[in-house]
This record gives structure tokens, sequence and C-alpha cells, in this order.
């Protein structure tokens, strides 16, 4: 299975940025596609944003279309998550995932997801 470790959370002021990363090892990490999510203390965890294998095919949360980007270099084993225009309410622990992909174009729905991360805090002051 894949091991997922991310990084580049921190504590930034609303209007700031950050740049995820999701680290991947133990299998091709070309296999698989990926997905953000995030979750706020006393909320569910909800959905971000998803990649497909080839990285030709993203599926975002409406509340941050147009804020963040997902991306990934296979070459790299890596996703990240570009986070702009921050905002209070973006705070939260962000967790990316993994599941095996059989189609270099599918977007798995949230509960497809089979493998996790630890997370990363993302902290935005008003």
């Amino acid at each position: 299975q894949v091991q997922l470790v991310e990084s580049g959370g921190g504590l930034v002021q609303a209007g700031g940025s950050l740049r995820l990363s999701c680290a991947a090892s133990g299998r091709t990490f070309s296999d698989y596609a990926m997905g953000w999510f995030r979750q706020s203390p006393g909320k569910d965890r909800e959905f971000v944003a998803a990649i497909s294998r080839s990285g030709g095919f993203t599926s975002y949360a409406d509340s941050v279309k147009g804020r963040f980007t997902i991306s990934r270099v296979n070459a790299k084993n890596t996703a990240y998550l570009q986070v702009d225009s921050l905002l209070p309410e973006d705070t939260a622990v962000y967790y990316c995932a993994a599941v095996e992909a059989g189609s270099t174009s599918w977007i798995p729905r949230p509960l497809e997801y089979r493998y996790w991360g630890q997370g990363t805090q993302v902290t935005v002051s008003s």
C-alpha cells in the first residue's frame, strides 16, 4: 500500500498563501488518484480537491474554487495543494488521500479513498 506524508501547513494571515505537499512512498505513485480533505474542530471531514492519476482531470469543492489548485508531479511522487486568498474559515487540518485508479481520468468520490496521511495544520488569522 502507499504511505502518505503531508507538509507545508502553518500560520498565515487572511489573504495569504501556502503550498501543501503530500509525499507518497511504497507503491507506484502514478497508479493512484489523489485527493485533499480538511477537518475543523467539531466538524466533519470535508472534501477539498481531487486529481486523476494523469493529472489531467481535477475536481474542487465549491468553497475553494478559484482559490485552491491541486496538482501532482508523478516523477517526484508528490501531490500539491496551492492555497491562495486564505480565509479564517479555511483553518483546519488538511489531509491527503489516495486510492488505486484503473483509469487515468477517474476522479474518485470522497468515500472511495483508501489511504490517508496524518494531516498538516493550516491556521488562518483574521
